[in-house]
């Protein structure tokens, strides 16, 4: 069993979320998950893991994502900065503008749902085909979704009805902003396309909207959590 302790160089192997406390020190134990070499990484910051700088100076470690002290505004300005499709669609159409959308068709969910992609502002958007074939991702992708989940006061694995509502819009979006025949998965699917409109938002106004409706449903997803508490 191998450990890393903050940036003692050496070869080890990170187990997101595998966290103990040593010394008043937060350890990683080395699981198999995820492998990489500090001494051969260039131009990157090491924390418990590989960093990254967030607009608003914080750093995001991947090895510790709870740790982070990362912001809604940081996953506005990443969510509004992405390109959906790998920016292979007609004009720029953020993740943030879809997250409002899935937001608006997630019925009696419109929280968890505006939050279901929040990950990708410190991951990037990979695409759907692609993140088959990388289980390592997809494991630190959901480490991540639930440290940000957790930051904002939701519980659980995100509800079914966010999956449905988000592959009604990828349904409707394709149709609008894609070439013909991208959206053939639809084909006998029961997936109905929501009725939305892509209005290919700059990052500046999809960034806007995004915080205005994180702050019109935040409170009153807490009011709901309350409401439900025994």
């Amino acid at each position: 069993m191998q450990i890393c302790i903050n940036n003692q160089p050496r070869d080890f192997k990170c187990h997101l979320g595998a966290g103990m406390v040593k010394g008043g020190r937060r350890a990683y134990i080395a699981e198999g998950l995820m492998s990489w070499r500090q001494d051969r990484m260039v131009a990157v910051k090491v924390g418990v893991g590989p960093t990254i700088m967030l607009n608003s100076g914080a750093w995001f470690d991947f090895c510790a994502p709870s740790a982070s002290e990362f912001t809604i505004d940081d996953i506005a300005q990443g969510l509004s900065n992405i390109c959906r499709y790998s920016g292979q669609c007609r004009q720029f159409y953020s993740v943030a503008e879809h997250s409002l959308l899935v937001s608006e068709i997630a019925e009696g969910f419109e929280f968890e749902a505006l939050l279901h992609d929040a990950a990708e502002a410190f991951l990037g958007d990979v695409t759907r085909p692609l993140k088959q074939m990388l289980p390592d991702f997809k494991r630190i992708e959901a480490e991540v979704e639930r440290a940000i989940l957790d930051r904002f006061g939701i519980e659980g694995p995100m509800p079914p009805q966010v999956k449905q509502a988000d592959l009604r819009v990828l349904a409707a979006e394709q149709r609008q902003i894609m070439p013909e025949g991208t959206d053939g998965w639809v084909r006998g699917q029961k997936v109905e396309p929501a009725p939305v409109v892509v209005r290919h938002l700059p990052p500046e106004q999809a960034k806007k909207a995004f915080l205005a409706r994180f702050e019109a449903l935040h409170q009153r997803y807490a009011q709901r959590k309350t409401k439900l508490m025994p």
